[in-house]
């Protein structure tokens, strides 16, 4: 299965965070699994540190680097077709990060990891 990590996810699985469930993290250990991460969310997380709503022990590359390398995640680029998508998209969730994350799982046809309910008023299949 083909699966898009939202940003959360992708954090509590490589700090080892319990926040993430059972579920979601069966999913990304599951080898048989091909695991996505878009560039939303290291984009998501660089502007939160810029302003000081979060912070990493590392530097913000170095962290997504390892991150995505010692998990095997594999990237899911932006595309001009996943920004399309957003234009006709409702705007049950405001937050631009994860509707580009909602465009991308509805236009790959792939599921999205995240614990985000609002997610579920779109046409995509969320695991958590």
């Amino acid at each position: 299965m083909r699966v898009l990590l939202d940003t959360h996810p992708l954090l509590w699985f490589a700090l080892d965070d319990p926040q993430l469930s059972a579920a979601a993290k069966a999913v990304i250990v599951d080898p048989a699994n091909e695991k996505y991460v878009s560039p939303a969310s290291w984009w998501e997380i660089a502007i939160k540190m810029s302003v000081k709503k979060y912070s990493l022990t590392v530097p913000h590359d170095v962290f997504f680097e390892a991150a995505i390398t010692a998990n095997g995640f594999l990237v899911l680029n932006i595309e001009p077709r996943h920004t399309a998508a957003i234009v006709g998209l409702p705007h049950h969730h405001k937050d631009p990060f994860d509707r580009l994350l909602i465009a991308q799982a509805i236009v790959e046809d792939i599921p999205l990891v995240s614990a985000d309910t609002a997610f579920d008023l779109y046409p995509v299949r969320r695991v958590w």
